[in-house]
C-alpha cells in the first residue's frame, strides 16, 4: 500500500517552537496545529509529525521506557547549494551539530531543531 507521502514522527519538547523552526528555517508548511500536544508540517512529500510531551506518542511504554526527542536518526533533505544553505542558516542562528562533511557521494551537515532532533542537509556530488 505505497503512498506518495512519507510520514516521520519526531518527539519534541515544544510544539509551537518546533512549528516555528521548521517553517521559518526549512520552508515547511503547517498542515494542522493542536499545540501543545501535536502538529504536523509538510515539505514536498514529507509529512513531519511533531509530537509534544502531552501527545499519545510520548506516553511511557509497558516497560516504563519514556519516549524522548533527540538521537541520531534524522530526516534527510537534498539541497542544491549546501554552502549557501549553511551560510543562510548560521545567519539565522540555527545550531549546526557538525561541520560540513564531504565523502564520495556528496556533502552533508546536521542541523539541530529546538528539541535536539537532527535534520541532515545533503548535496549530492557533482552539484
Amino acid at each position: 500500500m505505497p503512498s506518495t507521502t512519507v510520514n516521520v514522527r519526531y518527539l519534541v519538547d515544544d510544539v509551537e517552537a518546533s512549528i516555528s523552526w521548521y517553517t521559518r528555517h526549512l520552508g515547511f508548511s503547517v498542515l494542522s496545529n493542536h499545540a501543545p500536544a501535536f502538529a504536523d508540517v509538510a515539505l514536498g512529500s514529507l509529512r513531519l509529525l511533531l509530537s509534544g510531551p502531552t501527545s499519545s506518542a510520548a506516553r511511557p511504554m509497558r516497560d516504563g521506557a519514556q519516549p524522548a526527542p533527540g538521537g541520531w536518526n534524522r530526516i534527510h533533505l537534498i539541497v542544491e547549494d549546501l554552502a549557501a544553505e549553511v551560510s543562510r542558516l548560521q545567519a539565522e542562528g540555527v545550531q549546526l551539530r557538525n561541520d560540513v562533511v564531504t565523502g564520495p557521494g556528496g556533502s552533508q551537515v546536521l542541523l539541530v531543531d529546538p528539541s535536539g532532533n537532527l535534520v541532515e542537509l545533503f548535496q549530492p556530488a557533482g552539484r
